[in-house]
């Protein structure tokens, strides 16, 4: 990636705190979320990797290859898992820019001034990428805000409640709103990094 070293060292924090997050879900006894956490850490840590300023660590030529076969492995299984949860197809187009990333930078040529952390991409691809990541990180952004406080009836309280995702009792990986700022974090760190291409 051609970015500055402070955004790419951002973009490392951001992912691989999502990736541990997303680790520490597959611990919870909700099936939910550990059914897509697996891919999300994946995704997260696999991110954290890609943003490491190159000025810091150039990876050997084949790294990017093997990048590629890791997610193209992961977007098979995402196609398979996407006949039970829709949500599966996000994480098909997530890996799946992974994917084409990884190829773009193992295809991009090495040298001490232009090296293996980027290179162009084909811009329509990269635009249709950048458009859906763009609408997806909206769209989640919106989520994350707060319903409007609801009316003092027993079961609009009950509403008000479930709505805000507070719940007493869940544990740290059970948090549906901390799964979508997760969700969220890697969102905006697919279009930082598809800005880049």
């Amino acid at each position: 990636m051609h970015t500055t070293a402070s955004l790419g060292w951002l973009l490392v924090a951001l992912c691989a705190a999502t990736g541990a997050y997303c680790l520490l879900r597959m611990r919870s006894p909700v099936a939910e979320q550990r059914s897509t956490a697996g891919g999300e850490a994946l995704m997260g840590f696999g991110m954290a990797v890609m943003a490491v300023p190159a000025a810091v660590f150039t990876p050997p030529a084949w790294a990017w290859s093997a990048c590629a076969v890791v997610f193209g492995v992961a977007a098979l299984h995402d196609l398979w898992s996407a006949r039970r949860s829709r949500h599966h197809l996000h994480h098909l187009v997530g890996t799946g820019a992974m994917v084409y990333m990884s190829a773009t930078m193992a295809a991009s040529p090495s040298s001490p001034h232009h090296h293996a952390h980027g290179g162009s991409g084909t811009p329509l691809v990269t635009g249709a990428l950048l458009l859906y990541f763009a609408g997806y990180v909206l769209l989640s952004g919106a989520r994350l805000v707060p319903a409007p406080p609801a009316t003092a009836t027993a079961a609009g309280r009950a509403t008000a409640t479930a709505g805000t995702g507070g719940g007493g009792d869940l544990g740290w990986g059970d948090r549906p709103e901390l799964a979508r700022v997760c969700r969220l974090t890697m969102g905006l760190a697919m279009v930082a990094m598809l800005l880049t291409m």
